[in-house]
C-alpha cells in the first residue's frame, strides 16, 4: 500500500526512481510520480494509472537532477487523479507519503486561515502547505520540517524534498515503516527494502517516531524526543530471481507453484533429525490460553490453527481481527500468549493490536514472512515463516507457510502441555513431511482447473463449504476468488446452510464443497445433498475415496491425495487458489494486481 523511494545520488535519479517504483507495484497503487532538484530547482511530473503512464510521460516531458523523491499512491482521500497524485508541492517543498494524517481536516481549516489555499483532496497536501507556512516564517529546511512532523497525528511515512537544496532530504516515520539505504557518496530511503535492493545493501531501519536528515555524506537519525538515536545498520541478501516471473505469465502463478519448495524449506527451519527445533523461548509450559491476531488470509490461517491448538494441544485459543481486537479492549490472562500473524510484518491494525497487549500477556511471537519488519521487531520472539517475497497481492504461498509454522507451535504446545508423546509427535511430523510431495500432485490438476473456472467465470455468485478445519479454508478460498475475479463469493461452515444460506441456492449458483474423506465427511456429504436437491451445481473437492463414495450427482469433481485429516487444510488450499487463479484468468481481471486492494496494508 503506496510506496517511498528517495535518492541522494551520483547519477539522473529519475530512472532510477521509475525502477524503484517497479519494485513496489506488488504493493498496490493507483497513481504515481516523482520531484527532483536540479540546478536547485524543484519540479515534479505525475501520472494517473500504471507506471507505464509515468515513463511515458518522462520521455515527452524529461525531469533532470540528481536528487529526487517518488511515490505510488493507492488513494485514501480523493479519487484517482493527477491532482490528488504524489509528490504534494507548496512552493518550496515537496512531499511524499505513506498513511494518513488523522487530523488533516483541523490542519486544512489552520492553513486555510493563514491564507494558503489547496489544489488537491489529500491529507498529504496538508504537510506539504504546513512545511511551507514555517519555511516562510524563517525556518530553515530542517526546522520546517520538524515542526511539522511534530503536529501530525496519525500513522506516517514521510519523505521531504526542498528547491534550493539538492543535497538534503528529510525523512519521518511514525506507524508506516521507513528505511534508509548507505550508498558510497549516495543515500537511499525507501519504504521497503525491496525497491533499494538493486542500489544497495545496507540498510538502516527507522524505529517508531525516529526522523532523519540525509545527505549525500550520510544520515543524522532522531527519535521521537529529538534525540540524536544510533540505529544499527544490517545487511539485506535480496534474491532478485525471487521477484521475477521466472517464465509464469503472473506472479501469482509463480507462487501458487512454489508452495512444496517454500513449505519445505519452513520444515527445514523447525524440524531437524525428525525433532522439533524452535527457538528456546517456544515453552508453552504454564501457559493457559492463546490469542492469535491478525487480518485477512493471516486471519484464517488462525482460524484454522485454533482447530490444532484446541484439538492436539488442549490449549484454549481466541481469534481477533486485528482491525477491533484493540477497541474491543479484551481482558487478557498474564499467563496467555499473543500471537500475531502477518505476511508484510507491517500490516497497521495488526501492529496496533501487538502494542496494544505488550505488556499484559507473558509473551508476544510474531509468525511474519519478513524477519526485519515492524511486527518482527516490536514481538518478543518472532518466527519467519520462509515464504520467501511474495509479490502477488492475494497471498498464496505465505498462507499455506504460516498454517505449517502454526501446525509446528501447535505441535510444540502439544508436548509441553503433556498431550503429545514422541511417537505421536513423529506421525504428524511425517504428515507434514510429506505435503511437498502430495502439494506437487494437488499442482498437476491445473489444467482441469482452468476447465472448471471456465463455467465458474460465469456466475455471479459462489458458495463455498467446509466443515471442521476446512470451514475456515472455505472462507479463505471465497476471499481468494472475490479478491481477484471480482465474483461476489462466500464461505460457510456446512452445517450452517439450513440456517440461512440455503436461500442462495439455485441452478445458477456453483457450491464447492470442500471434503477430504475425514470424520466429518458424512455430515458434509448430507449438507452437500441438500444442495443438489434444490438444483445447486456441486463442485466436490476430495480424495479417491470421498468422491467415489459421494461424487455421483456432482456438476464436478476434482481429485487430491489422500492427506492427514489434521493438516488436510495445507493440501486443500491448492485447488482453492487455483480456482481463483482460473477463473480471474477466464474472466481478464488483473490478477496480480487486483483493483482496489494492495499487499501491504499500512492504514487502519
Amino acid at each position: 500500500m503506496c510506496g517511498i523511494v528517495g535518492v541522494l545520488g551520483n547519477h539522473e535519479v529519475a530512472p532510477l526512481l521509475v525502477e524503484a517504483l517497479k519494485r513496489l507495484e506488488y504493493r498496490g497503487y493507483d497513481s504515481a510520480g516523482i520531484a527532483t532538484v536540479n540546478k536547485g530547482k524543484l519540479d515534479r511530473r505525475r501520472a494517473v494509472g500504471k507506471l507505464v503512464n509515468l515513463s511515458d510521460l518522462l520521455v515527452h516531458d524529461p525531469l533532470a537532477g540528481k536528487s529526487g523523491i517518488g511515490h505510488t499512491r493507492w488513494a485514501t482521500h480523493g479519487a484517482a487523479t493527477t491532482t490528488n497524485a504524489h509528490p504534494h508541492r507548496s512552493g518550496p517543498v515537496a512531499v511524499v507519503h505513506n498513511g494518513i494524517i488523522e487530523n488533516f481536516r483541523d490542519l486544512r481549516a489552520e492553513l486555510a486561515a493563514a491564507g494558503l489555499a489547496f489544489e488537491s483532496e489529500t491529507d498529504t497536501e496538508t504537510v506539504a502547505l504546513l512545511t511551507r507556512l514555517h519555511m516562510d516564517r524563517g525556518m530553515t529546511p530542517t526546522e520546517a520540517a520538524r515542526a511539522t512532523i511534530k503536529r501530525l497525528h496519525g500513522a506516517f511515512a514521510l519523505c521531504f524534498l526542498f528547491d534550493g537544496e539538492d543535497d538534503l532530504m528529510i525523512a519521518a516515520r511514525k506507524g508506516s515503516p521507513l528505511a534508509i539505504g548507505h550508498g558510497k557518496g549516495e543515500m537511499f530511503v525507501g519504504s521497503d527494502a525491496i525497491a533499494l535492493a538493486p542500489m544497495t545493501d545496507r540498510i538502516t531501519y527507522l524505529e517508531e517516531g525516529d526522523w532523519a536528515i540525509l545527505t549525500r555524506a550520510g544520515a543524522q537519525i532522531f527519535d521521537a524526543e529529538d534525540r540524536l538515536a544510533n540505529r544499527a545498520e544490517a545487511r539485506i541478501q535480496i534474491d532478485a530471481t525471487r521477484i521475477e516471473k521466472a517464465g509464469y505469465k503472473h506472479f501469482m502463478a509463480k507462487e501458487i507453484a512454489e508452495q512444496p519448495v517454500v513449505i519445505a524449506d519452513a520444515l527445514r527451519r523447525y524440524v531437524q533429525a525428525g525433532a522439533l527445533h524452535l527457538p528456546a523461548e517456544v515453552d508453552f509450559k504454564g501457559v493457559d490460553r492463546i490469542t492469535m491476531v491478525a487480518c485477512g488470509t493471516a486471519s484464517y490461517a488462525c482460524h484454522v490453527a485454533k482447530y490444532w491448538f484446541e484439538q492436539i494441544a488442549g490449549l484454549p485459543a481466541d481469534i481477533d481481527v486485528a482491525s477491533e481486537f484493540r477497541y474491543r479492549e479484551p481482558p487478557l490472562s498474564p499467563q496467555s500468549w499473543a500471537l500475531f500473524v502477518s505476511q508484510s510484518g507491517e500490516t497497521a491494525d495488526t501492529l496496533a493490536a501487538l502494542r496494544y497487549t505488550s505488556d499484559k500477556v507473558a509473551k508476544v511471537v510474531a509468525v511474519v514472512n519478513v524477519p526485519t519488519s515492524s511486527i518482527a521487531r516490536e514481538a518478543d520472539l518472532a518466527l519467519p515463516i520462509m515464504a520467501g517475497i511474495e509479490v502477488g497481492v492475494a497471498s498464496t504461498k505465505a498462507f499455506t507457510c504460516q498454517l505449517v509454522t502454526l501446525a509446528l507451535l501447535a505441535l510444540k504446545a502439544a508436548v509441553d502441555r503433556g498431550r503429545l508423546d514422541a511417537a505421536g509427535l513423529a506421525t504428524h511430523l511425517a504428515d507434514l513431511a510429506a505435503l511437498p510431495g502430495l502439494m506437487n500432485h494437488a499442482l498437476a490438476l491445473s489444467p482441469q482447473i482452468a476447465t472448471v473456472a471456465e463455467e465458474l467465470a460465469e456466475a455471479q455468485d459462489i458458495l463455498f463449504l467446509g466443515r471442521g478445519a476446512m470451514y475456515p479454508l472455505a472462507l479463505e478460498g471465497a476471499l481468494k476468488l472475490k479478491e481477484i475475479s471480482y465474483i461476489h463469493a462466500e464461505g460457510y461452515a456446512s452445517g450452517e446452510l439450513k440456517h440461512g444460506p440455503i436461500a442462495l441456492i439455485d441452478n445458477r449458483v456453483p457450491v464447492i464443497v470442500l471434503a477430504p474423506r475425514d470424520a466429518l465427511f458424512d455430515k458434509t456429504v448430507s449438507n452437500m445433498q441438500e444442495v443438489m436437491a434444490r438444483h445447486g451445481r456441486v463442485l466436490l473437492i476430495s480424495d479417491a475415496q470421498g468422491i467415489a463414495e459421494a461424487g455421483a450427482g456432482c456438476w464436478r469433481s476434482l481429485t487430491l491425495p489422500e492427506v492427514s485429516p489434521a493438516f488436510a487444510p495445507i493440501l486443500y488450499s491448492i485447488p482453492a487458489q487455483l480456482l481463483a487463479y482460473h477463473t480471474a484468468i477466464a474472466k481478464g481481471t488483473d490478477v496480480d494486481q487486483p483493483r482496489n486492494l494492495a499487499k501491504s496494508v499500512t492504514v487502519e
